[in-house]
This record gives C-alpha cells, sequence and structure tokens, in this order.
C-alpha cells in the first residue's frame, strides 16, 4: 500500500502547504494539497465552490480527495483546515503519520490577512478565526500523532522540527 509520509493538519494560516512543500524538498519526495486536488477536480476555487454550491458539498469533495490521497500518495499530505471535520477521514487518517501544526489567533490572523480567497472567514476574521481555532483544536488533536507549534516561527524552523520528528517516528 502507498501512505503519504507524513500528512499535515491544522487550522487555515498554520502554514500546512508552505511547510508541506519544504518537507517533500527535503526529503525528496512528491508534494501534495487535497484543496489543490479539488479545485483541479472541479475547474474553479474553493471559494467558488462553497459560494456556488456550499459547504456541504465541497466537503464531500474534500472528502473523497483525502481518501483517494491518502491511499495513492507518496509524499507529503496537506489537508485542507476543515478536512478533518468528516468522520470519515478522521478514521481514514488512522494508521497514518499526523502532524498537527497548531497556530495561536494572533498568528493566525496575520497570516491569512483579510481572507478574501477563504470562504469560511468572510465578515469578522478575528472572530470567525477564533470560533474555528476553539472548536476545531480538539479535532486536530485527536487524530494527530504529534503537535507541532508554528506561532513566532519561521516555516523552515517548523518543517525541521516535522522531519526530525517523523524520522524518530520511522
Amino acid at each position: 500500500m502507498t501512505a503519504p509520509r507524513v500528512v499535515l493538519v491544522g487550522p487555515m494560516g498554520a502554514g500546512k502547504s508552505t511547510v508541506a512543500a519544504l518537507l517533500a524538498e527535503a526529503w525528496g519526495v512528491p508534494v501534495r494539497d487535497t484543496d489543490q486536488d479539488v479545485e483541479a477536480a472541479e475547474g474553479r476555487s474553493v471559494s467558488d465552490i462553497f459560494v456556488d454550491d456550499g459547504e456541504e458539498h465541497f466537503r464531500a469533495l474534500e472528502r473523497d480527495a483525502v481518501s483517494v490521497a491518502l491511499a495513492s500518495h507518496a509524499g507529503v499530505l496537506a489537508l485542507g483546515g476543515g478536512a478533518v471535520l468528516d468522520e470519515g477521514t478522521r478514521a481514514a487518517l488512522a494508521g497514518h503519520t499526523v502532524a498537527f501544526l497548531r497556530v495561536g489567533l494572533s498568528d493566525a490572523v496575520k497570516r491569512v490577512g483579510l481572507g478574501g480567497a477563504r470562504p469560511l472567514l468572510l465578515g469578522n476574521v478575528r472572530g470567525t478565526l477564533k470560533k474555528l481555532l476553539d472548536q476545531r483544536t480538539p479535532v486536530y488533536e485527536s487524530v494527530a500523532t504529534f503537535a507541532v507549534d508554528t506561532d513566532g516561527r519561521s516555516p523552515e524552523e517548523v518543517a525541521d522540527e516535522v522531519r526530525r520528528r517523523v524520522e524518530e517516528i520511522e
């Protein structure tokens, strides 16, 4: 069976896509992002899918993309921030090495900006982000093999810690 070397989970602004690319480069393996998989399959952005078809439809597409990637991708896999909300996705992550990239509210707000391309952040960015962090952090923790704090750290520092922790497990 082909499986990702590590799966990155965490909220928007945690740096999953950036850290995934750094890890893939360091290990010489491919990188995959399930949000990009959904966009490629649908021929439109995550934002457009949310607006045109709703969150429930997007989550179904995301669930399928994660399932395919977990079964077929042998590199570094970054999941969308809400992917772990799906019970089936959480179950599918069992047995995989999952790194939770933890980010605090202040750093998350700085990293996502005004959230124009982030459909869940329309309106009060800080308030919405706080609510999402409060709701989702226990879910990220429940699927994670380990967590890495990202606040005040460069993507390279975060990637180095993830790499070290994965290699210790292997």
